[in-house]
C-alpha cells in the first residue's frame, strides 16, 4: 500500500482533491490521509463542499484560519509537521497554488517525504501575485509534477525541471465538473432568483489587485452600472470583496443597482448551475476560466494576465484590462455574438485526470 497525505485548504482545492481521493480509493493501492488546513473556514466555503462533492470528512482539520501570508503559512507548517511525523507517508500531495500548497510542501520535503504537485507548471509571470510565488516554489521542490495544459509542460522545461518528474495528465477540476454536471442541473437556484438561461451574467471578484484598490474596483463597478441596465448580474460575493466594498462609497453604488443580485458565497452545485446557464461570466478566478471553457460560456477575465492560456487559445476566455471602457467593449462584443465559444476541449480535459494520476504514482512505486 502507498501511504499518501492529500492536502486541501481553500475553496478551489476542494474541487481538485475530490476526484483524486476517489481515484485512490477505487485503485485499492493507497492508504490516504485527508488533511484540511482550515485556510478557508466559512461553512459555505468548506464544509458544504465536502458534502456536495462526496469527499469524506477530513481525517485531520488543522483549523488554521485567516492571517497574513507569513502568519498563515507559518501556522500551517507548525500544525502540519506533527501529522506527517505520525502518519509517516510515502508521499504528500498538494494541489493548486494557495498558501496551504507551499506550506505543506515545505514541511514534506524538509522531513524527507516525496512531494506531489497537482496543477504544476502554470505561470502568469507576474511575481506580484502571491499565487505565482507559491506555484514556482512548489514546483521547484516537487518530486512528481502533474500538468493540466501544454503551457505547463513548456514552462517546466524552460525552468530546467527533469522531464522524468513531469506528467501531462489533464485537469482534475474538470473531472469534478463532469461528475457533477447532471446533479447541478437539478439545482433550483435559477427559479429561486427568477433567472432565465443566457439572460444574466455571473460575477466573481476576490483578487487583492482588483478589490483592495478603491480606484480599480471603482472602474469595475462603473462598468457593472452600465451592464446591469441591459442584463441581470448575479454576484456571489467573497467576504474580502464585501468588506472592502463596505469601507467606501462602492457599497452604496452596488446596492443601488436594481438588476444586480448580491449573494453570499454559494455551494458548488448551485454555482455550477449558475455558470452553466449564464450568458456571460466576469471573473478574476483561475479555475472559473477553465470551467467556462468546458461549459462553452463566454468568460471575461478581469486581469492583466492569466496562468491558463489554453482557456484563451482553445477556450471561451478573453483577458480584459481593468478599465470601464475595456470591460464594456468586450461585453458588447460578446453580446453581439463576437466571442470565442469554439466548444473545443483542451487535451486530456476528459474527466479522467485523477485516474491517470493514481496510475502514474502506483507505477513509480512498482505497483
Amino acid at each position: 500500500m502507498i501511504k499518501i497525505i492529500c492536502v486541501c485548504g481553500a475553496r478551489p482545492n476542494f474541487m481538485k482533491i475530490a476526484p483524486i481521493v476517489r481515484a485512490f480509493e477505487t485503485s485499492g493501492r493507497f492508504e490516504t490521509l485527508l488533511v484540511h488546513t482550515g485556510q478557508h473556514y466559512d461553512q459555505k466555503m468548506s464544509e458544504l463542499f465536502f458534502d456536495e462533492l462526496g469527499i469524506p470528512k477530513p481525517d485531520v482539520n488543522l483549523g488554521v484560519g485567516s492571517g497574513s501570508h507569513a502568519v498563515q503559512t507559518a501556522e500551517i507548517m507548525k500544525r502540519f509537521e506533527p501529522v506527517v511525523l505520525e502518519f509517516k507517508p510515502d508521499y504528500v500531495l498538494v494541489v493548486g497554488d494557495v498558501n496551504s500548497t507551499i506550506a505543506c510542501g515545505l514541511v514534506a520535503v524538509k522531513l524527507g517525504v516525496k512531494l506531489i504537485h497537482v496543477e504544476a507548471g502554470l505561470r502568469s509571470f507576474d511575481r506580484t501575485m502571491p499565487e505565482e510565488i507559491n506555484r514556482v516554489l512548489t514546483d521547484s521542490i516537487s518530486d512528481l509534477l502533474f500538468v493540466t495544459e501544454q503551457s505547463g509542460m513548456d514552462n517546466l522545461k524552460n525552468e530546467g525541471v527533469n522531464s522524468d518528474r513531469v506528467h501531462f495528465v489533464g485537469n482534475v477540476m474538470i473531472d469534478t465538473l463532469m461528475a457533477n454536471r447532471e446533479k447541478a442541473s437539478r439545482s433550483t437556484i435559477l427559479s429561486d432568483l427568477d433567472l432565465q438561461p443566457r439572460e444574466y451574467a455571473v460575477i466573481t471578484l476576490h483578487r487583492p489587485s482588483n478589490v483592495d484598490d478603491a480606484d480599480i474596483f471603482g472602474r469595475i463597478v462603473a462598468a457593472f452600472e452600465v451592464i446591469e441596465k441591459e442584463m441581470k448580474l448575479v454576484f456571489p460575493i467573497h467576504p474580502r470583496t464585501r468588506n472592502n466594498m463596505q469601507k467606501t462609497d462602492l457599497g452604496r453604488r452596488v446596492e443601488a443597482m436594481q438588476n444586480l443580485i448580491l449573494l453570499d458565497p454559494v455551494g458548488y452545485l448551485d454555482f455550477l448551475c449558475l455558470m452553466s446557464n449564464a450568458g456571460l461570466v466576469m471573473t478574476d478566478s483561475g479555475g472559473i476560466q477553465e470551467e467556462t471553457t468546458i461549459l462553452g460560456v463566454p468568460c471575461m477575465t478581469l486581469r492583466e494576465n492569466t496562468e491558463r492560456p489554453v482557456t484563451i487559445t482553445e477556450g471561451t476566455n478573453r483577458l480584459v484590462p481593468i478599465t470601464s471602457e475595456d470591460i464594456l467593449q468586450n461585453y458588447r462584443q460578446i453580446k453581439a455574438g463576437k466571442h470565442s465559444a469554439k466548444a473545443k476541449v483542451p487535451k486530456y480535459w476528459d474527466g479522467k485526470a485523477a485516474e491517470r494520476i493514481a496510475g502514474i504514482i502506483a507505477g513509480h512505486c512498482g505497483l
